[in-house]
């Protein structure tokens, strides 16, 4: 079977266990650590120590490997992390196309979530609102930075793109190539909230990690799925404080 993530040159690859193996044992260890940094680092601390473990874990597993691999997780970045010349045209087309991509989503579903967030948590206040411009910024730098990129570089770059390897790709889904790795790695993700913060609801991100990773196989890589991760943890984020939630 031959297949293509957009990002580099088609490979033949056949079912094979090994990539598998290899990936539910990453996320495996990859989930402990994270569940020992909530469970014994002091709370100010969990954010930045779960992110470091995201991207240590993301650079020894593609990062530091050949550039053809970080190509085909999705991992380029737009080129930044492969050696060589840097094309900043190149690198400003492909981080507006994924902006592009992430805007439109959020445009779609800014509306259907605000409606169904108040009927869920039926707030008591009218909304009102007041951030501000230093504080979004640091706000949405943050989210950035420090959780949707290194989330997205090993659920999605890494995770999804290895599990890919051995369960190929075979279902057509609005122009994107998915297969169980999809489902598998978006199941995956929502253990991992759920080992942090041990609540039952937060399995729920199981079904926005299920739009990152459909960005990811439509777009070729992880830009836009990070892109569109943060808005999402600032839009929510954002709703709960506008309504005094918390």
């Amino acid at each position: 079977m031959t297949v293509s993530n957009g990002e580099g040159p088609a490979v033949r690859r056949a079912g094979d266990a090994a990539p598998v193996f290899e990936a539910l044992w990453a996320a495996a260890d990859v989930t402990i650590a994270v569940g020992v940094v909530a469970a014994a680092a002091p709370v100010g601390w969990h954010t930045l120590l779960v992110g470091a473990i995201f991207l240590a874990a993301t650079w020894a597993l593609v990062w530091r490997r050949d550039d053809a691999r970080v190509q085909r997780a999705g991992l380029a970045l737009g080129g930044l992390v492969i050696p060589g010349p840097l094309e900043l045209r190149d690198v400003a087309r492909r981080t507006g196309r994924a902006l592009l991509w992430a805007g439109a989503l959020s445009a779609i579903v800014a509306v259907p979530y605000l409606l169904a967030w108040r009927a869920w948590w039926a707030p008591r206040f009218p909304f009102a609102l007041s951030v501000p411009f230093s504080e979004a910024a640091d706000e949405v730098l943050g989210q950035v930075l420090v959780i949707a990129l290194p989330e997205e570089a090993f659920y999605r770059g890494y995770l999804q793109s290895r599990l890919d390897d051995g369960w190929p790709p075979r279902w057509s889904i609005l122009g994107a190539r998915v297969g169980p790795g999809w489902i598998v790695g978006a199941a995956i993700f929502a253990a991992g909230h759920v080992v942090t913060v041990p609540l039952p609801t937060r399995l729920a991100v199981f079904f926005p990690a299920l739009v990152f990773g459909w960005l990811r196989a439509r777009t070729g890589g992880i830009g836009a799925s990070i892109a569109f991760h943060a808005f999402c943890n600032v839009y929510s984020q954002w709703l709960g404080r506008g309504y005094g939630m918390y």
